[in-house]
């Protein structure tokens, strides 16, 4: 589970719970509350209330009045409620952001401070009671389908990253099915390069050059890059425009939303063979629709396009799963924050080309600060 998140505090409010009642007291930008502790202050409480609302770090230090111990910090952690900031920010919905335990600003809807946020494992147990959503021990599909969730419930909570304990797969089916929707990454290129390179020989038999073969397959791999963008933001990410049926949520469960609640599942971040050969035979007819006045010309964008498509699924995997190059820790760091920081925008995988032309860039600075 995320740490535990706390929420802020401005100087004013600090300064505002200076009585027996409501004694507030500052170290730094911490904020603690100790009205509990005033009458049990071993100088009295009326020492307490001197202080009460203002920063305690210089007088707990003064060797004058008494330089106070270890012990004296470690029952101050106690009464840690908050952080005190100069000015309380809001999200784009006007929501205060919260702090967690290490001081960073926490998303209000995904709980989440930082990528590293999504691979501390979920207590199943506490996870649902608190949200009434899914049990992660028991198969998923079926809660989603018979859970009675409305669009809105499921949106929220499927949005709001879970790890698997151990990094092990959530049961989806829970059955004889299970194996079919886990998909290890090699699996894609080992099936799929030998298909492209065969098409890609094929095409060649019936182009005038190389270079002719070169220009059509780079592209199928510049297509695919606008087709992965449109695929991942209309497609994926239907979300709103979903019906607000359990076929719709349960559908949209098994084609994207299981990713979004189990980012960090190995098994579940490439697309399974038998969907993909599903969402790839339009493209085939598509593409022969597009190029008719030559068919190897089509077979060769075609190609082009399937080998794009394997790049996107490896780069998906190993922008989860791996420690990469500087280029890529930037890509990695900007498809994470799609995942706990803002699922509305950052569509592209592979690169962000298409965000910036049509406008849908993640600005996870301007929202919050990350790690």
């Amino acid at each position: 589970m995320p740490a535990r998140t706390l929420p802020t505090f401005s100087r004013a409010e600090v300064e505002s719970h200076k009585t027996s009642s409501s004694c507030y007291v500052t170290i730094g930008s911490k904020v603690y509350d100790i009205t509990e502790f005033v009458d049990d202050h071993p100088g009295g409480g009326s020492l307490i209330l001197d202080y009460a609302g203002k920063d305690v770090e210089e007088i707990l230090k003064d060797e004058v009045s008494h330089t106070h111990t270890e012990a004296a910090y470690e029952i101050l952690d106690e009464y840690h409620v908050g952080f005190v900031v100069k000015d309380k920010s809001t999200t784009a919905n006007g929501t205060v952001e919260s702090i967690d335990a290490n001081g960073r600003p926490v998303h209000p809807r995904t709980g989440m401070s930082c990528a590293e946020d999504m691979e501390k494992e979920t207590d199943f147990d506490t996870d649902y009671k608190r949200h009434k959503f899914l049990d992660l021990n028991r198969p998923l599909l079926a809660q989603v389908w018979f859970g009675g969730f409305t669009k809105d419930f499921y949106l929220d909570q499927i949005h709001r990253p879970r790890h698997y304990k151990g990094g092990k797969s959530a049961p989806i089916f829970g059955n004889f099915l299970e194996p079919l929707s886990k998909t290890p990454w090699y699996v894609v290129p080992t099936l799929w390069l030998p298909c492209v390179a065969y098409g890609t020989y094929v095409a060649s038999t019936g182009l005038t050059s190389k270079l002719v073969l070169g220009a059509y397959w780079g592209l199928g791999v510049f297509i695919w890059t606008l087709v992965e963008y449109c695929l991942h933001r209309f497609l994926f990410h239907l979300d709103y425009y979903l019906p607000d049926n359990r076929v719709a949520l349960t559908l949209h469960f098994l084609l994207h939303g299981v990713h979004h609640y189990l980012p960090m599942d190995k098994y579940r971040l490439v697309m399974p063979p038998t969907l993909f050969v599903v969402l790839a035979a339009p493209f085939w007819k598509l593409a022969h629709a597009i190029f008719a006045y030559n068919w190897y010309a089509a077979t060769a964008v075609y190609c082009g396009g399937i080998f794009g498509y394997v790049c996107y699924d490896m780069t998906h995997y190993f922008l989860h799963h791996t420690n990469l190059p500087l280029w890529y820790k930037q890509l990695k760091k900007y498809h994470m924050e799609h995942h706990f920081l803002d699922y509305e925008n950052g569509f592209g995988v592979t690169s962000r080309f298409w965000d910036d032309i049509f406008g849908t860039p993640l600005q996870g600075a301007a929202v919050m600060k990350t790690k």
